[in-house]
């Protein structure tokens, strides 16, 4: 399928974690040029990059998501390398693995869960929007794109995880208001989220690792699978297509094997050997 993302800039921030990672690696198999944003995996991000075939059409920058005027500063160093930013995927995010009831949750973890995962989005997404604002739409008509990353979370909750959930349910109405707004900026633009279930990455390992965890966590899948990164990041290349995803906008793609919040399989009927094989990468 032709996406028409060849030589387009993305940003991509959190793209020092599993997800990030394989949406770098999805984008830069269509051509396109990268900027890839980590905050304390910067030093190892950029190692990463350096080793990428696509290397000379990657540039590593660093922000802390919660802080406004360190994400304006990163924006401002993609535009002066490129001259524009033509799709943003607002990826980063945290998941505390300690499950805590509200009762027992710190101000603290609170407060860092909503200032990474949700004003860190709006920060990005003001980011992105204002650069839009100061160059414009592209002369060839190929809509701008903003892209977020959502959770299942956001719409089943989850117990022990108030604080993620609260942080990832707000971004649709995030990407509902922001669908009517971009669209004074470029005719085109649109504004989607791409909502991942559980998915392995190194945030989620240890949990997933834990026994009988597999078990438990499919049981609400008609697919018996976890997600990988990689079906997260073509999910992202879909909706950031100019040409796939043209007339797709304030859309919600969940991806997380039909899941539903009640049980579909008991756990003797889930063969936790054959989950494990079926999350080996199409990739190292």
């Amino acid at each position: 399928m032709e996406t028409r993302l060849a030589d387009k800039v993305v940003l991509i921030t959190g793209a020092s974690g599993g997800i990030g990672r394989a949406m770098a690696r999805a984008f830069a198999a269509e051509g396109a040029r990268l900027a890839l944003h980590a905050h304390k995996g910067g030093r190892e991000l950029e190692r990463w990059v350096a080793r990428q075939p696509w290397r000379e059409r990657a540039l590593a920058v660093r922000a802390d998501v919660a802080a406004a005027e360190e994400v304006d500063a990163a924006f401002a160093e993609v535009r002066e390398r490129w001259g524009r930013i033509d799709v943003c995927i607002a990826n980063a995010g945290v998941w505390p693995p300690e499950e805590k009831p509200l009762v027992e949750l710190s101000e603290a973890r609170v407060r860092e869960v909503l200032e990474v995962n949700l004003l860190g989005a709006f920060w990005t997404a003001r980011a992105f929007l204002r650069v839009l604002a100061e160059v414009g739409p592209r002369e060839d008509g190929d809509g701008a794109a903003l892209v977020f990353t959502g959770s299942t979370a956001g719409a089943f909750g989850e117990r022990g995880h108030s604080d993620y959930a609260a942080s990832k349910a707000a971004l649709g109405g995030l990407v509902r208001s922001l669908k009517n707004e971009i669209v004074a900026l470029d005719p085109y633009a649109r504004v989607n989220l791409v909502q991942p279930g559980w998915t392995l990455t190194d945030m989620t390992r240890e949990r997933i690792e834990e026994p009988g965890a597999l078990e438990r966590v499919v049981r609400t899948m008609p697919l018996r699978q976890l997600g990988r990164a990689e079906d997260v990041a073509r999910a992202a290349v879909f909706l950031a297509s100019p040409a796939a995803a043209r007339h797709v906008s304030g859309q919600e793609i969940t991806v997380a094997g039909g899941m539903e919040g009640r049980v579909q399989w008991e756990a003797e009927g889930v063969d936790a050997g054959l989950v494990r094989e079926r999350l080996r990468p199409d990739e190292p």
